[in-house]
């Protein structure tokens, strides 16, 4: 089991770097150079949800990145939670880009079109597809979070570093919370309102997160008092 953080990259992170690059890879639209000007302005229109999958991929590769830099813990367990994680990535860029080309890709909704491929009654199971792999993806963070803070405890941690990753763990609980609020969302009610309600929900991650950091985290992992 190793704790420290080496400067070099290690294997583990090269791994997962190599894996969420693919996954990138899987988001273009095409690898092919457009070869008409019609074909230009179709990858051109294709841009946006590239980008809105590109930005989400992101925020996963950075919370995960974040958590190696940190705290380096690269024991066998860890090692098994981040393969399924980067399992899990794998898959969830189908869903992840069939729901972004649907709203906001060349014959989305967005444009006031009706995509093609995806049934009105289908669409509910869309969300819950996505919401499935967006919370699983978070909760195997809070899994790693969870392995390190067993890990650091047997060791010299300052009690300012614990704490620190406890609130990192919680702010991974977070983004699990608002998927499953989601799901929840696009299974109860109407099509009408259930499937644009579910999707909203994500719009609400940062407030989410500011009413955790300023309400919830004083009072669940108060700050020690430093001796005077």
């Amino acid at each position: 089991m190793s704790l420290g953080v080496s400067r070099d990259v290690n294997r583990i992170e090269a791994f997962s770097d190599v894996v969420f690059g693919f996954a990138l890879t899987l988001l273009v639209v095409s690898l092919e150079v457009p070869r008409t000007f019609a074909d230009m302005v179709q990858s051109v229109r294709a841009m946006p949800a590239f980008a809105a999958s590109f930005a989400i991929l992101l925020l996963i590769w950075q919370e995960h990145h974040n958590f190696f830099r940190r705290y380096g813990v690269h024991d066998g367990v860890s090692i098994w939670i981040n393969g399924l994680l980067l399992f899990v990535v794998l898959f969830y860029v189908y869903p992840l880009k069939f729901l972004m080309t649907m709203l906001i890709g060349p014959d989305g909704i967005f444009f006031g079109r009706r995509p093609a491929g995806v049934e009105l009654a289908q669409v509910p199971w869309l969300m819950v597809m996505y919401g499935a792999g967006f919370a699983l993806l978070f909760l195997l963070l809070a899994a790693l979070h969870w392995r390190a803070l067993s890990c650091l405890r047997r060791s010299d941690e300052s009690a300012a570093r614990l704490r620190a990753l406890r609130v990192s763990l919680g702010a991974c609980l977070v983004y699990v919370a608002v998927a499953a609020i989601s799901i929840l969302l696009a299974l109860a009610g109407p099509t009408r309102w259930a499937v644009p309600a579910s999707g909203f929900v994500y719009a609400f991650i940062g407030v989410a997160h500011y009413l955790y950091h300023a309400v919830l985290t004083p009072r669940l992992f108060p700050v020690a008092p430093t001796a005077p």
